[in-house]
C-alpha cells in the first residue's frame, strides 16, 4: 500500500507541474497576444482564442494521461501501451467503464489518478472560464 502511495504521490506531484507549465504558456500566449483587448473583436476571434485555450490544456491532460500509463507498464500493472493509455485516459477522465481493472496490489493507485484529473479538470475549467471572463469584462467595459 505504501508503494502505492507513494507512487500517487510523484504522479500528481508530477502532473500539477505539468499543468503549471501549460497554465504558465495559456497566460504567456494571451499576454503576448494581447487577449485583453479581444473582447471587442469578431465571435470567430474570440471563440478561436478560447479554443486554443482548450486545446493546449488538453495536449496537457494527454501528457498527464500518458505519463500515468507510462507507471501502470512500468511496474506491470497494465501489459501494452494501448491498454495502458485507454485505462489511463478513463481514469483521469472519472469515466470509469470498468472493462480494465489492476490487481489488487495496484488498484489503489488508480482512485489516487481519478482524484488526480478530478482536480486537473477542475483547474482547467477554472482557466477557460478566466479567460471568457476576460473577454467578457474587456467587452463590456466602457470606452476610455
Amino acid at each position: 500500500m505504501l508503494v502505492q502511495v507513494a507512487f500517487g504521490s510523484v504522479l500528481i506531484l508530477i502532473t500539477t507541474a505539468i499543468h503549471a507549465w501549460f497554465t504558465a504558456v495559456v497566460f504567456r500566449v494571451l499576454r503576448m497576444t494581447h487577449a485583453s483587448t479581444w473582447g471587442g473583436r469578431s465571435p470567430v476571434t474570440r471563440v478561436s482564442l478560447i479554443s486554443a485555450v482548450v486545446l493546449m490544456m488538453f495536449i496537457a491532460a494527454l501528457l498527464e494521461t500518458g505519463t500515468w500509463a507510462a507507471v501502470y507498464l512500468a511496474v506491470g500493472a497494465i501489459p501494452d501501451l494501448e491498454t495502458a493509455l485507454y485505462f489511463s485516459t478513463v481514469t483521469f477522465t472519472t469515466l470509469g467503464y470498468g472493462d480494465i481493472t489492476l490487481d489488487r496490489g495496484w488498484r489503489l493507485l488508480a482512485s489516487f489518478q481519478a482524484a488526480n484529473g478530478t482536480i486537473m479538470f477542475g483547474w482547467t475549467t477554472a482557466i477557460v472560464m478566466t479567460v471568457i471572463h476576460r473577454m467578457a469584462a474587456e467587452r463590456e467595459a466602457p470606452a476610455a
